[in-house]
Formats: structure tokens, C-alpha cells, sequence
């Protein structure tokens, strides 16, 4: 009896809440939808392509997709600073943004060598540099209302609304993309679909998408492009919240990059002694992105309650049993899919209760004239994170099964290192 009725308030609570959400917010979500199907294509089969097809090291495939970091810094800094200025803004960051990433598939599709994979990355990698601060500043803007407090409680279901439709998305991609290798066996129509989505995504934007009211700020608010960018840097809080961010950044570069190919080559299935084909990895990827789905909202809503470094330290957890699961599924003697279902299924809760919770946090952080800059350096974190995590992927399973399977514990360490700054963050916070 005491669960229903706690069930029916949370309904009641989370449908109280919808009416609230800004039209413009839902419209990006189909906009993004649409996008992350195309993604989905790519995500997780890039690798897989790239070392088992054209004979690539991990490790220089690590490096490659790594590279896509440098220029996203440079997207990120620009980005962020052509996000906030009234005379581009959101809007046209957004389009910039997909029009180069729909370059950068182009150019990844027609990848033969190392050479042509590193350009294709940086032109990609430019694009996402564009994208995300001008992203996350639209769902920010769109979240705020009268009541402060509510404002911050909005923001995270916002974003997990907006991070729902990029699951829904990459998991219908990968879903149809394990299909179409299995009919086709060519992973190159893979990048163009990814193309011709970005260009869906861009139309989108162009039709459906208008500069949100961050320019209507009194002239006496406005700051220098350096003024603004000093002021963030001088902010104690947000960068042990940055230090902090790159640490899970650097947990999901995992998932995108090192763990399709370590199920590739690494995890056999026992029945047959062979590693998993292209269409159970497809599959487990789904499981993953579906059950992020499923969990996404019912996870923001039961964390809007808790503070933002809170949530953050319980993705941290979940974060750490992952990796020790995905250790034990290579070292177990047996029910290897079982292992990896179950690590991918915690992984999914992991990520739902990180990304809405890290976003909202740099909302409350960032002044209204500046979230753009905020967001563009916490953007930063994920060029980092990459720029870390693909290339030590890559270097792992280069090496012997022994030191690769080894591998997955030193996250679990790491995780008390994110715990501990979380909790100093958490202090002066307070403060």
C-alpha cells in the first residue's frame, strides 16, 4: 500500500512537472532523436571497423579517435563564446555544428588508412566541439522559471528528457546498423547514414529552432569575451567540478571506444569458443541504451530530490560495479553474456544518473551571461576524457589478456579518487 501511494505521487509529481517543459525542448529531442539514430550507427562499430577491416592497431585507432579531441577543444572554446554573443548565438552554433559533423562522416566513410581516419576525426571532432555548449545552453535556457529552486529541479528532468531521446536514438541505430552488416557486411554505408542524419538534424534545427531569450540581457551584463573567460577560471567550485567531470568522461570514452572491441576480441562465447558477433554486440549495446531509456526518467526524478553532488557520488558507485563486472566476464569460466549483460544494464543506470545531475550543476554555477562559456569548458571535459580514454583503450587491448582483463580494476581505484573529490566539492558548496 505504501509503494502505490508512493508511486502515484511520483507520478503526480513528474506530470506536474511536464507542463513546465519549454516547447522548444521537445522539439530538440525529435531533433536529436533523429540524430543519435544515425550515431548509433557508428558508435560502437567504428573500432571494430577500423582494426578488424582495415587492419589497424588498437591502439593507433586509440590515437585517431583521440585526436577528434584537439579540434574539439578548439569547437568547444569557439562554440561557447559564438553561443553566448548576440550576434550568433544558439541557433547558428547548432547548424554550423551539424553541418561540419556531417563532413566529418563523409570523410570517415571513405577512410582507408591511418592518415585519412585522423582528418576524418578532427573534422568530427570539430563538430561536437561546436555542438554541445550551444546544446546544452538551449535546454538550459528553456528550464528556467520563477522559483530558484524549482529552476534547478526542472533542469535535471530537462536534460534527462533531452538525454532520453539520445538513447532512443542510438539504440534503434545500433539495432539497425548490427541488421544492415549482417545483410550487407560493409561498414563504410554505415558513416553515410550517420551523414545524411546530421543533415536531418540540421534541417531540424533551421525550421523548428528559435535564438532562445539569452539575448534579450541588459547591456550592462554583457562581458568580455576574456573578461568571461577569466571569471569562469576563477571559479574554485566549478573546476574541482571539472576535475571531478573528467573522471567520468573518461569512464564513458570506455564504453564508446575499448569495450565493442573487447567483446569482439576478447570475451568468447562459451557454447561455441568464439567471440561475440557483430549482431549480439549489436544487441547488448541495445540492452544498454534501452535500459537507459527505461531508467532515465524514473533515475532523474528520484535524484531531482537529492544534491547534485549526491547523485554525482551514486553514479560513481554504479560506475565502479560496472567495471568489476566487465572484469569478471573476462576472467569467468562461464556465462560470459551474462556478465556482460548485467555490467552493460549498470553501466546504463550509471550514465542516466551522471549526465542530467552534471548538467544541472553547471546551470546553477553558470551566471545567465556566461552559460555558454560554462558549458563550453565543461564540454572541455568530454574532449579531455576522450583524448585520454581512447588511446589508453587502445594501448590495453594491445596487450597480453592478462594485463587487458587487469585493466578494468584500475577504474574501480579511480572511482575512490572521483568519491573523494566529490565530497570536497560538496563542501564548499556549503560554504
Amino acid at each position: 500500500m505504501t509503494f502505490k501511494l508512493m508511486k502515484l505521487a511520483s507520478q503526480s509529481q513528474l506530470s506536474s512537472w511536464l507542463p513546465s517543459i519549454h516547447p522548444q525542448v521537445w522539439i530538440f529531442a525529435i531533433g536529436r532523436f533523429l540524430s543519435e539514430v544515425g550515431t548509433g550507427f557508428t558508435l560502437f562499430y567504428a573500432p571494430i571497423f577500423f582494426v578488424n577491416q582495415l587492419g589497424l592497431s588498437a591502439t593507433s585507432v586509440g590515437v585517431a579517435l583521440g585526436s577528434a579531441s584537439i579540434s574539439g577543444i578548439v569547437g568547444r572554446i569557439a562554440g561557447g563564446s559564438l553561443a553566448d554573443s548576440e550576434y550568433w548565438g544558439r541557433r547558428r552554433t547548432l547548424l554550423l555544428a551539424t553541418a561540419i559533423s556531417a563532413i566529418g562522416s563523409l570523410v570517415l566513410a571513405a577512410t582507408n588508412n591511418f592518415t585519412s581516419l585522423v582528418i576524418g576525426s578532427l573534422i568530427s571532432g570539430l563538430g561536437i566541439g561546436f555542438y554541445w555548449p550551444a546544446a546544452e545552453a538551449v535546454v538550459a535556457d528553456a528550464s528556467q522559471i520563477d522559483n530558484r529552486r524549482e529552476t534547478f529541479a526542472l533542469a535535471k528532468l530537462t536534460e534527462g528528457i533531452a538525454r532520453l531521446a539520445d538513447n532512443l536514438g542510438l539504440a534503434i541505430g545500433i539495432l539497425l546498423a548490427g541488421f544492415l552488416i549482417a545483410i550487407i557486411g560493409s561498414y563504410r554505408w554505415l558513416f553515410v547514414i550517420d551523414a545524411i542524419s546530421f543533415m536531418v538534424f540540421f534541417g531540424v534545427v533551421y525550421v523548428g529552432i528559435n535564438e532562445t531569450e539569452h539575448q534579450q540581457i541588459e547591456e550592462s551584463e554583457k562581458t568580455e569575451l576574456f573578461t568571461a573567460w577569466m571569471a569562469v577560471l576563477s571559479d574554485r567550485r566549478f573546476l574541482v567540478y571539472i576535475a571531478v567531470n573528467i573522471f567520468f568522461t573518461i569512464y564513458i570514452s570506455q564504453i564508446h571506444s575499448t569495450l565493442p572491441l573487447y567483446f569482439k576480441n576478447f570475451v568468447l562465447v562459451e557454447s561455441t569458443a568464439k567471440a561475440f558477433t557483430e549482431t549480439t554486440i549489436s544487441g547488448l549495446f541495445a540492452w544498454h541504451l534501452v535500459f537507459a531509456i527505461i531508467c532515465q526518467l524514473p533515475v532523474t526524478s528520484i535524484l531531482k530530490r537529492c544534491s547534485h553532488t549526491l547523485a554525482l557520488t551514486v553514479s560513481a558507485i554504479f560506475w565502479a560495479i560496472s567495471f568489476g563486472l566487465i572484469w569478471v566476464s573476462g576472467i569467468a569460466p562461464s556465462h560470459h553474456l551474462l556478465w556482460v549483460t548485467l555490467a552493460l544494464g549498470v553501466f546504463a543506470v550509471a550514465i542516466v544518473s551522471y549526465t542530467p545531475s552534471a548538467a544541472s550543476l553547471v546551470t546553477e554555477l553558470a551566471p545567465e551571461n556566461q552559460r555558454g562559456v560554462y558549458f563550453s569548458i565543461n564540454a572541455l571535459c568530454w574532449a579531455v576524457g576522450s583524448f585520454i580514454g581512447h588511446p589508453l583503450g587502445g594501448w590495453a587491448l594491445d596487450q597480453p589478456q592478462i594485463i587487458t582483463n587487469s585493466y578494468w580494476l584500475g577504474f574501480i581505484l579511480s572511482v575512490a579518487i572521483a568519491v573523494a573529490i566529490l565530497q570536497y566539492l560538496n563542501r564548499i558548496l556549503a560554504e
